[in-house]
């Protein structure tokens, strides 16, 4: 993995330019992120208490039924513009070079720009950190207590299915809480802001290190970088729905190279400070540790280094515990039970499926239902050891995706930014121009059509449905994606015909 690495840039065919005109692509993906940015005014999620709230427009938008379903349209229809502008970005290029990679970074920056300016979309989480950040700031224990416990909690827009929960993230995570909230004084926006700013370093951080990854890998990094950092999975949920996943894949995927080139301290100090971000990445230790063992590593020798790697990150994950004072309390808040699932998750049905059968029999059927729940987490931690135990060392961040990848299919609940983990360490590793990209494309088409008829904040009390405005959102967004799949001459060729440009094909 560390040795010469093959040529993934082809030749040029012909004397023609490498990208045939990206302008119109990105364009098009910027309208979609403003049509994303006007939606947001009024279905974005925006406490019942913000200022903006008495602005005369945010009145009409968010009050009156046409503007509420006026955003509602945008919102979807901009969504999935992106979708197309993306597709079309990645068909227009002939040769995956330096031009290629000047088109990707364009259009991250045009298509990311507005969504730095929406309203918070697709989730709320952001107004769940601001509140951990007050109780933080106030001597509060988060790992103790849910942020219920902070006064008017109930007015910042977190969300109350949270409220008694203790929080999961890491002790590096709660600092950035505690920052913003002493910073932004409380102030929603500028906190708001400001957590976007901390996830556009996650997000600096992919950009710099998807090429180098790939690189390692004998894949062509332009084209690894259109696939993840320009999707519009990724853009929407780090900077849109400004989740702190943003930050802890940044320092992950950083973490991860940095072992492969022979720097093993610095990679296991990132990965344990992508950690103390939200501890999923844990998943990555045993991989690194492989890493750090080296090609031609024993079983003696791996053991070794598994230990060693652990034992770094525990020591890291210890002396930020200390700093903050809380310890591991994480782990505590990790190991609270959850009940959620959701129906497109095949454990999530499974188990909702044996809790109904069992229900109807007069048994208290969710406690069947949740034992298949557990065993989907069970066969997850399985297929995790078989991977670090067993494969080559070439293929050691591809069984680390793999291994990701079980954990987030045999999850009960299933979130679209589980999936944008996924994408960078399949891309680095190589997604070839067949099934396997087919497959990203239908899964951020279903995700980015979930997510905007899912996720809309409607006011209880004007005179329209949720369900209403939902079904709205799946109409359209629904629409679009048919379009997009059997209509449009352009991208139904990507969904419907066999893919044969080699140009594109990556090694693996």
């Amino acid at each position: 993995m560390t040795g010469p690495v093959p040529s993934t840039e082809p030749p040029a065919r012909g004397s023609g330019p490498e990208v045939d005109n990206p302008k119109r692509a990105i364009v098009s993906g910027t309208v979609g992120s403003v049509m994303m940015l006007a939606g947001s005014l009024g279905v974005g999620w925006l406490p019942a208490v913000s200022d903006l709230s008495r602005w005369p427009l945010f009145i009409f938008l968010r009050l009156n039924p046409f503007g509420v379903v006026l955003c509602v349209v945008l919102l979807a229809a901009g969504a999935m513009l992106l979708v197309r502008s993306w597709l079309r970005l990645g068909q227009q290029v002939r040769v995956w070079g330096r031009q290629a990679r000047r088109a990707t970074l364009t259009a991250v920056a045009a298509w990311g720009a507005p969504m730095m300016l929406a309203i918070p979309l697709f989730s709320r989480d952001v107004y769940a950190y601001m509140v951990q950040g007050q109780m933080v700031l106030n001597g509060l224990n988060p790992y103790e207590e849910g942020y219920s416990q902070v006064s008017n909690w109930f007015s910042t827009g977190a969300d109350k299915l949270w409220a008694q929960s203790p929080t999961p993230y890491g002790p590096l995570f709660l600092w950035v809480e505690e920052w913003v909230a002493w910073l932004s004084g409380g102030q929603q926006m500028l906190s708001i802001l400001l957590f976007r700013l901390v996830a556009l370093a996650g997000v600096a951080l992919c950009i710099v290190y998807v090429p180098k990854l790939a690189r390692l890998h004998g894949i062509n990094p332009h084209r690894a970088l259109w696939l993840s950092a320009a999707n519009p999975l990724f853009l929407i949920n780090f900077i849109a729905a400004v989740h702190n996943d943003a930050l802890m894949l940044g320092l992950a995927l950083a973490g991860l190279y940095h072992t492969a080139v022979r720097r093993p301290v610095l990679g296991i100090l990132l990965v344990s400070l992508s950690i103390a971000v939200k501890p999923v990445t844990i998943i990555f230790l045993p991989f690194i540790g492989l890493l750090w063992a080296g090609r031609r590593a024993g079983w003696g020798r791996k053991s070794l280094y598994w230990a060693l790697t652990a034992c770094a990150s525990f020591a890291v994950l210890a002396l930020l515990g200390a700093l903050n004072g809380y310890g591991f309390g994480w782990v505590g808040a990790m190991s609270t039970p959850v009940t959620l699932w959701i129906w497109y998750a095949p454990v999530g049905i499974a188990g909702w499926i044996v809790a109904t059968l069992f229900s109807a029999f007069g048994l208290n059927g969710w406690v069947f239902g949740n034992v298949v729940h557990l065993l989907g987490l069970a066969a997850a931690g399985v297929i995790i050891v078989l991977l670090a135990l067993k494969g080559s060392y070439q293929r050691i961040i591809r069984r680390l995706a793999i291994a990701l990848g079980a954990l987030v299919l045999l999850s009960p609940m299933i979130q679209s930014w589980y999936v944008v983990w996924l994408i960078p360490l399949f891309a680095v590793t190589g997604i070839r121009t067949d099934w396997q990209v087919k497959t990203l494309y239908f899964l951020v088409s279903f995700f980015m059509i979930y997510s905007v008829s899912d996720q809309l904040d409607i006011t209880w009390f004007i005179d329209l449905n949720l369900l209403v405005a939902r079904c709205v959102a799946a109409v359209v967004a629904v629409g679009f994606g048919l379009y997009l799949v059997f209509i449009d001459p352009k991208t139904k060729a990507l969904f419907l015909r066999k893919l044969e440009d080699p140009q594109s094909t990556p090694q693996i």
